[in-house]
């Protein structure tokens, strides 16, 4: 417990799945949270669960697609909580994430950039200022193994995570001399609603799907930690053993 006591997290698409259970946890050990999400009833119902458990937190609706949204999300994050230590980019938009090379638009390759690295990279240079005026500062930067394995159909999802992934490696280099960190977070769980369906059953040795609350958050919470200080560009992934180095 208090592993994170006293420091400012902000989650984005911190509304369901992955995104929600890390900020619940986040919080359960001392956080200050920013809940982050385009719908503002999962934010409410997020806040006042946290709240609820003796937690702190500030909800904000949120599209990160947006520039304008996001630069009003932080700047209401340092007037509420005066600074950010931790970022978490989780955020993407399941309804765009499939096609064929042969059949994608620019459209949807665009909105997967606009939700996946562009959205990314504002946040966290929005966030650099003060996650640089932390001393310790983190980014988690979540991306998919569909990316690494070429998983079909997602086409214009794999090509934006694995850009997630080259954004990260970049800014571990640039930032650490700010003792920033920045790593990627590559989870197996079953947390895409509707589109799970399109999604495969569990190829991995541990024969499941990772559950958000025990196997992903957690992982999440390291990153988070002074545990993980000395660990930066690095790949991190909770996927129970899905690709077993063959493809790292």
């Amino acid at each position: 417990m208090n592993r994170l006591n006293g420091k400012v997290a902000i989650v984005t698409g911190a509304g369901r799945g992955i995104g929600r259970a890390t900020v619940k946890l986040f919080a359960a050990e001392g956080a200050k949270v920013v809940v982050l999400s385009r719908t503002a009833n999962h934010v409410d119902t997020v806040v006042a669960g946290i709240r609820a458990a003796g937690g702190t937190a500030l909800g904000i609706v949120c599209d990160v697609s947006d520039a304008a949204h996001i630069k009003a999300a932080v700047d209401k994050v340092i007037e509420t909580y005066g600074g950010i230590d931790i970022l978490m980019n989780n955020a993407f938009d399941p309804s765009v994430v499939t096609s064929s090379i042969m059949e994608l638009s620019i459209e949807k390759l665009q909105r997967n950039f606009e939700m996946g690295p562009i959205s990314y990279l504002r946040m966290m240079q929005a966030c650099y200022p003060h996650l640089k005026a932390s001393g310790e500062g983190r980014v988690i930067n979540v991306a998919s193994l569909a990316g690494i394995t070429g998983l079909l159909p997602y086409g214009p999802y794999n090509m934006a995570k694995e850009a997630v992934r080259a954004l990260t490696r970049t800014a571990a280099r640039e930032w650490g001399a700010d003792n920033i960190t920045v790593n990627n977070l590559l989870p197996v769980a079953d947390t895409w609603g509707a589109a799970a369906s399109n999604i495969p059953a569990p190829t991995t040795p541990l024969a499941r799907f990772g559950s958000p609350e025990d196997d992903i958050a957690p992982v999440a919470l390291f990153l988070a930690s002074k545990d993980a200080q000395f660990l930066t560009g690095y790949s991190l992934t909770p996927d129970g053993g899905q690709i077993i180095d063959s493809a790292r």
